[in-house]
Order: structure tokens, then C-alpha cells, then sequence
């Protein structure tokens, strides 16, 4: 296999190991989406939902992509263990991700979620922290990462706030 293929297959198998778990935060958000979470109350600065798909989709090949990015600077002589720290927390934030739809959307459970993405964004900014210290510039890729997930925490905390006499 060249290295132009063995470098194509990396980077596409970074976006499906991704979208694969994009999958699985989609899945457990489809039966609440149109059902349960229109319904509760919303703070008056929620986002228009058409919004999320495309904000969701370029964060996921971001992530991705600065994830492969660390990944591929093994062949240049990168640190084999910081290198798999970075690759290790990148599946574990991704994880955490895809487990905060379960709770909030799948378990229906704001409370539990807000406690969640609190775990969700530390390890975040771990996995943050293992990117620059191999691959700095990719650093930038995660920046719009975590901003979302801090304004989506606020957006949660709020949501649980306005609901918690539903319970």
C-alpha cells in the first residue's frame, strides 16, 4: 500500500470511528427530538435547531481531523506514548460525547446530562492539552470544540433549570 493510500485510509477511518459515534448520539436523540424536548422550556438564547446539524457536522470532521492529524506524527518521530495518550483520550472524550445524548435525549434526564458534559468538557481540554503537546497547530481545530460544548453545558444547565418542576 503507498503511503498516499495508507494516508487516505487513516484519515477515513478517523472520520468513521467519528461518525460512528455521531451515530449513536443521533440515535438516541431521534425519538425525543420531535416529541419530548419540544416541549420543555427553552432559555431565550437557544439557537434555531436547523442550526445543530451543520455545527455538529463541522466539529466532527475538526475533531477528526486533528485527532489523525496527532495520530499520523508517529511517522515523523512523535512520542509513541503522547501520541497514543492523545489518540486514547480522543476516543474517550468522543465517548463521553456520544453518551451525553443518550442521557439528556435517550434517558430524557437534563440533570444527569448537565452532570455528564461537566466529565464531557474535562476531558475535552485533556484531550485538548495531548493534541498541542504533539501537534500544536491542530490545537486550533479543537478550539470551536470546546466553545460549543461550554455554551452547550450553559444551554443544558439552563434547560434543566427552566424544567425542574417536571420531574
Amino acid at each position: 500500500m503507498s503511503k498516499r493510500t495508507r494516508t487516505i485510509v487513516s484519515l477515513g477511518a478517523f472520520y468513521g470511528v467519528t461518525a460512528l459515534a455521531a451515530a449513536g448520539g443521533a440515535l438516541a436523540t431521534r425519538s425525543s427530538v420531535k416529541t419530548w424536548y419540544p416541549t420543555l422550556r427553552k432559555p431565550p438564547f437557544y439557537p434555531p435547531s436547523w442550526l445543530f446539524g451543520p455545527v455538529w457536522s463541522a466539529l466532527y470532521l475538526a475533531m477528526s481531523t486533528a485527532a489523525w492529524r496527532v495520530w499520523r506524527k508517529r511517522q515523523d518521530g512523535a512520542d509513541d506514548d503522547a501520541v497514543r495518550r492523545s489518540t486514547v483520550l480522543y476516543g474517550a472524550q468522543l465517548a463521553l460525547n456520544s453518551a451525553w445524548s443518550i442521557l439528556f435525549f435517550g434517558l430524557r434526564s437534563p440533570a444527569v446530562a448537565l452532570a455528564e458534559i461537566g466529565v464531557l468538557w474535562a476531558a475535552i481540554i485533556a484531550w485538548y492539552r495531548s493534541v498541542v503537546a504533539v501537534e500544536p497547530g491542530s490545537g486550533k481545530l479543537i478550539l470551536p470544540y470546546i466553545g460549543w460544548t461550554t455554551f452547550a453545558a450553559v444551554l443544558n444547565g439552563s434547560i434543566w433549570w427552566l424544567n425542574r418542576d417536571r420531574r
